[in-house]
C-alpha cells in the first residue's frame, strides 16, 4: 500500500512515516523542507503533493491547520482517503474538512491511542455515575506544543459534556479571587520538556475524589494507531471517520 505523510520530519510525522515503513507499506514522506531521507525514504517537497497522490492508497497528516486543510483538499481531489491528526483546527478548518469528506473517507482524531479511547469510554461512564461532581482536568505536553488546551483535553471535555447533556463552563486557569461557581469544569494546561501527553480528570465532590489518568511513554503510540487507521481506511465510503470506529471495527 502506498502511504503519503505530509509532516514526514516533525516528531509525530516522523514516527508515522517509520511506522508505514516498518509495515512494509510503501512510504512517501512529504515536508515543507525537504532534505534527506525519512526511514529510508526520499523527502518529497509538499507543492509536489498533487502529483503524489495519483496513485496513493491513503495519505496520514500530522502538520498544522494551514497546510492541513491544504493537503486534505488536494486528497479530495485525488479522491484519496485521509487520515488527520492535527488538531487546532478553527470553525472554517474543521468546515473544509468536511467539505472534503464528500467526496472522501475522512479520519480525524485528536489521540490515537488506544488507551485515550478507553479513558473517553471511562469518562461518559463517570460523568453519568457521578452528576453534580466538580470536575477539573489538567493536561501536560512537551513545550513545542502549540495548541492550548490541546486536542484530546478538548475532545474529553466534549465527552463530559455529552454525558452530563449540558455545557460545562470551561474555566481556563484561575487567578487573584475567583471561587469556582456551579456548572464550571476547571482547565488547565502545562508546556514542558519533552513530555509526550498526559491527561488528567478529576472528579471530586460527597468527600471522595476519582482521578482518571492517561500518559503516553512515547510518540510510537499515536503513530501506531495512525497507520491502524490508514490501513482501515481504504474502501470505506466518503464520510466522517473517528478512531473509535477503527477499533471498535477489529481492525478490520
Amino acid at each position: 500500500m502506498r502511504v503519503v505523510v505530509t509532516g514526514a520530519t516533525g516528531r509525530t510525522g516522523g514516527e508515522v512515516a517509520r511506522e508505514v515503513a516498518g509495515r512494509g507499506h510503501e512510504l512517501v514522506p512529504v515536508s515543507r523542507e525537504p532534505a534527506g531521507t525519512v526511514a529510508g525514504a526520499d523527502l518529497r517537497p509538499a507543492e509536489d503533493l498533487p502529483a503524489l497522490l495519483a496513485d496513493a492508497a491513503v495519505l496520514v497528516d500530522f502538520t498544522v491547520p494551514v497546510a492541513s486543510v491544504d493537503y486534505v483538499g488536494h486528497a479530495a481531489e485525488a479522491g484519496v482517503p485521509a487520515v488527520v491528526g492535527t488538531t487546532g483546527f478553527d470553525s472554517g478548518g474543521m468546515s473544509a474538512l468536511d467539505d472534503a469528506a464528500e467526496s472522501v473517507p475522512l479520519l480525524k482524531a485528536s489521540n490515537f491511542a488506544r488507551g485515550v479511547q478507553a479513558l473517553l469510554n471511562v469518562v461518559r461512564e463517570a460523568a453519568t455515575a457521578l452528576p453534580g461532581y466538580d470536575v477539573e482536568l489538567t493536561e501536560t505536553h512537551h513545550n513545542g506544543k502549540r495548541d492550548a488546551p490541546s486536542g484530546t483535553a478538548t475532545t474529553l471535555l466534549d465527552a463530559l459534556d455529552d454525558a452530563r447533556e449540558e455545557s460545562l463552563d470551561r474555566t481556563h486557569g484561575r487567578e487573584g479571587e475567583d471561587p469556582r461557581e456551579p456548572g464550571q469544569v476547571g482547565v488547565h494546561v502545562r508546556r514542558a520538556g519533552n513530555v509526550r501527553g498526559e491527561h488528567e480528570l478529576m472528579f471530586a465532590d460527597n468527600d471522595e475524589v476519582l482521578t482518571l489518568t492517561h500518559r503516553a511513554e512515547s510518540r510510537g503510540v499515536f503513530a501506531a494507531g495512525a497507520v491502524d487507521a490508514a490501513e482501515w481506511l481504504p474502501g470505506r465510503a466518503p464520510g466522517r471517520y473517528e478512531f473509535g470506529d477503527v477499533i471498535g471495527d477489529g481492525d478490520d
